[in-house]
């Protein structure tokens, strides 16, 4: 084989529960995570050495070394695999319309398209369950982007169980300028916390079961009314502007507005289609937002689209 192409979306969280900060520096997570039709494209060929260039939204952003999430997984899957590939060197081209540092994990993204895409062109062989224990060790958010669909992930992220969901949802992302450090939030977060007249101490998080049973029925207003993020007071405290955006998308009838992970996308949840088309249009008119997209979801995890053989 010399080339495979992979699609991998976004994610969103519809729930994000998070615990004080661990000894370990992380904290314990509970969270929803939802894919939606935001797609980053990976395609990886052999190579003499590991490569990787990056075309489209952000492109400048996204680190080109091994630094990039996306060759830490090619890497991981190499080491992983047995017997190793005989030539464990790849092209990666990474073609962009997920926005980096944007609450999105498109970097995650990328890295578990490069795990399918690199199974695939080494006939590795690997089932999903064990990509997602290479995936784990990656990053927290990367064995979510494989699974795709809606998913209950605990620890940091990284253990997942299905949900069980109805029907389709139609977001609108509103995209703001420039981007937000996951680590600088979650540092936010705690000072906030410990803050507080009652210390920091919020005792483990626990998953919302009125949000579970809200999405097993199918109806987007009960949704909407149950959509939580503990780091969005500590985005809004770094990106005050969000404030503007979230209170925007509720004027113009959104049934659900929050900031998406450690942000800074805020996201809005619509009753269909057509009136997501609508909110789409009253944001961008709004100016609250340097752009805005609107999706669908639950959507697939990474997948193969095109492979090539030589």
């Amino acid at each position: 084989m010399t080339l495979v192409t992979v699609r991998v979306p976004a994610k969103v969280n519809l729930q994000l529960s998070v615990g004080p900060l661990r000894a370990d520096g992380y904290h314990d997570l509970v969270t929803v995570f939802h894919a939606v039709s935001l797609f980053d494209e990976v395609t990886v060929s052999p190579a003499s050495q590991t490569t990787v260039s990056v075309t489209g939204v952000d492109a400048a952003s996204v680190p080109a070394g091994r630094t990039n999430l996306a060759v830490r997984a090619v890497r991981a899957l190499a080491a992983a695999c047995k017997p190793r590939p005989v030539s464990a060197e790849v092209q990666i081209v990474i073609r962009k319309r997920i926005p980096v540092a944007a609450g999105l994990a498109g970097g995650s993204a990328d890295a578990a398209a490069a795990l399918v895409a690199c199974n695939e062109l080494w006939q590795a062989g690997l089932a999903q369950a064990e990509l997602c224990e290479v995936a784990a060790g990656v990053g927290s958010d990367v064995p979510f982007a494989l699974v795709g669909g809606t998913a209950v992930g605990q620890g940091r992220g990284e253990r997942l169980t299905a949900a069980l969901t109805s029907g389709t949802y139609h977001w609108v992302l509103a995209f703001a300028s420039g981007g937000l450090s996951t680590p600088e939030v979650y540092a936010a977060c705690d000072r906030l916390r410990a803050g507080r007249p009652d210390g920091p101490g919020d005792g483990p998080p626990a998953l919302d079961a009125e949000l579970m049973a809200a999405l097993r029925s199918g109806d987007p207003a009960l949704v909407g009314a149950l959509l939580s993020n503990d780091l969005q007071a500590a985005a809004v405290s770094l990106r005050p502007d969000l404030r503007r955006a979230l209170a925007a998308g509720r004027e113009y009838g959104a049934l659900g507005a929050i900031v998406s992970g450690s942000g800074p996308t805020c996201i809005f949840l619509a009753a269909d289609a057509r009136r997501a088309r609508d909110l789409a249009v009253s944001l961008t008119g709004a100016g609250v937002c340097r752009s805005v997209a609107g999706v669908r979801g639950p959507v697939p995890g990474a997948s193969v689209v095109a492979a090539e053989r030589g």
